[in-house]
């Protein structure tokens, strides 16, 4: 076995993975996904809005095993007005971080960005190997800075870096709503919004497909 392949396995069959998180690996398909995405453990690579950690719990350990970077691209609760919503965001972040913070000698050491609307860069230009997000399009788009969002992920990646997409798709025959309330997006929609902040399209995957999906799931 690749040694990057059996630290990638290594990580998703960690005993510290919750079994509820464990009981979605059948549908997200971590292994495939993140081999698909050429993912290997001395990437430097942005996580954006990583929320509980499902995917930081496996690449968090993977990466620290092969000297690699995580930033975690968290809420911007900096940009957000005071209240209960923002106290709400921030606990969940500091929560985020204690846990990854307790057991370096596993986790390695994580850094921060934050994104929203306003925020700032996610790092220094080209800096990242990957830049990944996870059902997040549709969020973006329901606050209608989606575009920021992907010009952002080109600034911050080196030459020939990978930006790693994956999210709920709406069938090409559905009307896309702008703002995503359903959480559904048109593949062709996302495609369009890297080609515009400088992407080229690679190559897309069936993996996570689900022919049971109709995309009239409720919320």
């Amino acid at each position: 076995m690749d040694p990057a392949e059996g630290a990638l396995t290594a990580a998703i069959d960690g005993e510290w993975r919750s079994e509820s998180d464990r009981a979605r690996d059948a549908w997200r398909n971590p292994a495939d996904t993140l081999e698909f995405f050429g993912v290997e453990p001395d990437d430097t690579v942005i996580e954006i809005w990583p929320g509980r950690g499902w995917y930081t719990n496996i690449l968090a350990p993977y990466l620290n095993s092969g000297g690699g970077t995580l930033i975690a691209a968290v809420w911007d609760t900096e940009n957000m007005p005071e209240g209960d919503r923002r106290d709400r965001y921030q606990g969940a972040i500091d929560k985020f971080q204690e846990y990854f913070a307790a057991e370096p000698e596993r986790y390695g050491t994580l850094e921060y960005s934050a994104l929203s609307d306003k925020s700032g860069a996610l790092g220094e230009p080209e800096s990242a190997d990957i830049v990944l997000t996870f059902r997040n399009v549709h969020n973006w788009m329901a606050n209608s800075y989606e575009a920021k969002v992907f010009e952002d992920a080109y600034a911050v990646l080196k030459p020939g870096g990978v930006l790693g997409v994956v999210e709920h798709r709406l069938p090409s025959s559905d009307i896309q709503d702008p703002l995503a309330k359903s959480g559904y997006v048109h593949e062709d929609y996302v495609k369009a919004l890297a080609a515009n902040a400088g992407f080229r399209f690679d190559e897309a995957s069936e993996v996570n497909a689900n022919p049971a999906d109709k995309a009239d799931h409720p919320f």
